[in-house]
């Protein structure tokens, strides 16, 4: 009884602050080690004691740690928990951080979702085709589906002439082109005049950059054009788009008096 009696009221062991918070005591010994968490007075028989305030110390590390932090970071953001403003302030912090914990694992599982969804679909194992969806998806490219439908030639070739600023520079160029070329369709621009033939004249050099003047590509491109897995909104937005695009390209090859197209497919 004399044990228990030496423990001052509002104070708590370590085995018993090991107890309410389910962390072990060599843990508790090991954050006042490193200074993270020191007990608030020791008993006659030298034995650590805590209070509430350690407590609430004890779990703002706790949930720190959660959060993938390390001890030496946890170190540098504990703040003194002094008054209600120091402890709201603590707390707003662990729940900003916990809101952003949450937010990313949402994000990560929504992309194993549809890294799975496209696997299937692909119906065959290729883990450079899984990387390059997973990188697209960080990137927040919609597009991210076409991927399963280029070649490892092709995908070869997109790696190696755009990384991931020039290449959504690039895709966000061909949509522009793309809404233009409905635009013009539908102000009954014809694909002969001036204005059709400066759009066919962009759009080739956008094709030239993206072959890097390969006209051996184009085949293959042409072919992926014609698809019928591609996703159906991208199919019929590009079916309106080609109503201007293919004469206007015709009209202007017609100009410069040769076919590139057919060359390629040579």
């Amino acid at each position: 009884m004399e044990k228990y009696r030496a423990i001052p009221q509002g104070y708590m062991t370590a085995g018993e602050v090991s107890k309410k918070m389910n962390v072990s005591v060599r843990t508790l010994q090991h954050y006042d080690k490193e200074s993270l968490l020191s007990p608030s007075a020791f008993s006659d028989g030298g034995r650590r004691l805590y209070t509430d305030k350690d407590i609430i110390k004890l779990h703002q590390i706790i949930s720190l740690k959660h959060l993938g932090f390390s001890l030496a970071d946890i170190k540098n953001r504990l703040i003194p928990l002094d008054t209600p403003a120091d402890v709201a302030q603590v707390l707003t912090e662990q729940a900003n951080m916990l809101r952003k914990k949450i937010a990313d694992l949402s994000e990560s599982l929504s992309e194993l979702e549809v890294l799975q969804t496209e696997v299937l679909k692909m119906q065959s194992v290729d883990f450079k085709k899984y990387a390059d969806i997973i990188v697209n998806l960080e990137m927040k490219n919609d597009f991210y589906w076409l991927i399963k439908h280029f070649d490892s030639e092709t995908l070869e070739h997109i790696r190696s002439r755009f990384d991931k600023e020039s290449g959504l520079a690039f895709l966000e160029k061909f949509l522009q082109l793309q809404n233009r070329a409905i635009r013009l369709q539908d102000e009954g621009v014809l694909a002969q005049s001036p204005e059709g033939l400066q759009f066919a004249k962009v759009y080739w050099d956008m094709i030239l950059e993206f072959t890097n003047g390969d006209t051996t590509m184009l085949p293959k491109l042409m072919q992926m054009g014609e698809n019928d897995e591609f996703n159906q909104e991208w199919r019929q937005k590009q079916a309106q788009a080609n109503v201007f695009i293919e004469p206007a390209l015709d009209a202007y090859f017609s100009h410069l008096g040769v076919n590139p197209f057919q060359e390629g497919a040579t």
